[in-house]
Parts: C-alpha cells; structure tokens; sequence
C-alpha cells in the first residue's frame, strides 16, 4: 500500500491490550468465523471486541475474505451480526429501500444519521460504515468532513464511505487528516448515474485505465478499502491484486476480499427484475405476504385475539 494510505494506521492490526474481534484467538481461522468459543482447554475466550479497519486491511494480507451488507434499523443490524457480517452500511440505498425514492440522490444527512444511529446502537462487534449522501461532500474538502464529523459524532458510526476516484483524493485526505476512516467507492457510481447515462458496467475497453488510476488515486489518499461497483471481473482482480487495502465487491466478480449486497436484495424483500450480481438467498416477500395474510383473516374471522392471548 502507498506510504500515504497508512497515515492513520499501526504497524500491528490486532494490538497486545485488545482482544480479538472474533472472541479468543488472536484471529479467526482461514475461511471460518470464530464465535467467541473458549479454547481446547475449556478457558473461557475474551469478549469480543469491535471489528477494526485495521482488521480488514489484516483479513487481505491473510488471505481471509469477509462480507459486508447494509442496514437501516436495529433489527437486522443484530441479526446480521450475530450470523457473522463484519461490516455494515448504512447505505445511500435506504433512498430506495427505505424511504421509497426511485434513486438515491434524494436521501439527506437528517434522514441517515437516524438510521445510522440505530445500527450502530444495536451491534457490538461489526464495522458501521455509513455513506455520504449526494450533495453532502463534493462542494469543499471543508463540507466533507464537517458532514461526516455528524455522523460520527450523532450516529457513533465508525468510518464513512463516498463515491467517486481521482476527483475525490483531496476529500480523502482531508477526512483521515481528520481521523476520520474513508472507504472509497468507484467504478459504477449510482449518485452519478445521471452522469454517467443509467445503470451501466463501468471499465470496459479503453475506460479500464481511467478505472485503475481511480483506484490507485484513493489507495493514495488514504482509504482502508475500495468498493468496486459493476466492473468487469479481469479489471476488479487486477486492481484487487495490485492494492494492500481490501476491495469490496458488488458486481465485480469473485476476486474481490469483501462482497456487499443489498439486504432487502439478498433476501428476496424486494421483487422484481434485479441487478445481474444480485442473488437472492431467501424469499421474504412471500413469507411475509403469507404471515400478514394468515393474521388478516384471522382477525377478520374472529380467532385472533385467542383466549390465551386475553386479559380477565
């Protein structure tokens, strides 16, 4: 990693005075996550700590890959968590998934830092990475970090993540100057997809160099990792191979460290036709459509509120 990129970091990821974030061992075996079991002597393991970017940036050298997912609420930050999610973000996604926008460009700082605050309140373990919405940043070095000093201040969340390559080296500087980590975000880029003309693969063709020296260009500043979004999967492993901070992957293939999903998109909330990178690893909307249906007749039928469920 560039000299540069590890202004705000320790020779050491995992320090002698803290515990491992995976509970006992100094780290989760390869491929596995450790769940706070004591060791073959029966000693109980440390409590584990809060994942840190030093962490991941350890997890790449390693070898050992890791997931991250959004999330917007108290609920599913838990439960993500408690099944093995290292990181969550607070996505600009919630414009969709949440307040019901066509893109993410209308959700505000005042909307996300709720939603951020609530996620970072129910975890204990997880990295809570929430993103800079559109218009927050780009106007100064100066507004970025005084955006982001709130959500690290009003949400507790523990590093940002914005969008944009070249353009927004000095943005990171001046935000890990500040203490403040940065995940970057390149290739597709969905706060500029007005720019960039729709929902389209980004580093095709001769586009592919101007796609690198974006990712070298955050590398340089300072970031702790790099979302790639709809990148050809030879262009995502070359940049994977040639960065030490972990690439995140969402659409850009299996050589990525880390991969992110949408959670409503993971686990079949939402239907209808979905990105290509999107697998669906449950069927929610039926499941919920059958729960809320089973409780309409049965309110309507009389047999709920039952006996048992009464007070005399």
């Amino acid at each position: 990693m560039p000299e540069a990129a590890h202004s705000n970091q320790t020779a050491s990821t995992t320090s002698a005075e803290e515990p491992s974030p995976y509970g006992g061992a100094a780290t989760a075996p390869s491929g596995t996550t450790a769940r706070g079991a004591g060791d073959a002597g029966g000693a109980p393991a440390a409590p584990p700590r809060r994942i840190r970017t030093l962490d991941l940036i350890k997890a790449k050298a390693e070898g050992r890959r890791w997931a991250m997912l959004t999330s917007y609420d108290q609920y599913t930050a838990a439960l993500f968590e408690q099944a093995g999610v290292e990181a969550l973000l607070i996505g600009d996604s919630a414009a969709n998934n949440v307040f019901g926008h066509d893109t993410t460009l209308p959700v505000t700082v005042d909307e996300l830092i709720p939603l951020a605050r609530a996620v970072a309140s129910a975890t204990s373990r997880a990295l809570i990475v929430a993103d800079l919405p559109f218009g927050s940043y780009e106007v100064s070095d100066e507004q970025a970090v005084a955006t982001a000093v709130r959500f690290m201040k009003e949400a507790g969340v523990h590093a940002i993540k914005l969008e944009g390559g070249v353009r927004m080296a000095s943005r990171i500087r001046a935000l890990t100057n500040a203490g403040i980590p940065v995940m970057a975000h390149i290739g597709f880029t969905p706060q500029a997809e007005h720019n960039l003309g729709g929902y389209k693969v980004q580093g095709r063709g001769g586009a592919g160099d101007a796609l690198l020296e974006d990712a070298r260009a955050v590398a340089e500043a300072g970031v702790f990792s790099v979302v790639m979004e709809m990148v050809p999967s030879g262009l995502a492993g070359q940049v994977t191979g040639e960065l030490d901070i972990p690439t995140v992957g969402i659409g850009a293939g299996a050589d990525c460290d880390a991969q992110v999903l949408v959670w409503q998109d993971m686990a079949g909330l939402r239907t209808g036709r979905a990105p290509r990178f999107v697998k669906r690893y449950a069927d929610l909307h039926s499941v919920l459509t059958e729960a809320v249906g089973t409780y309409v007749d049965e309110v309507k039928s009389g047999v709920f509120p039952e006996p048992e469920r009464s007070f005399d």
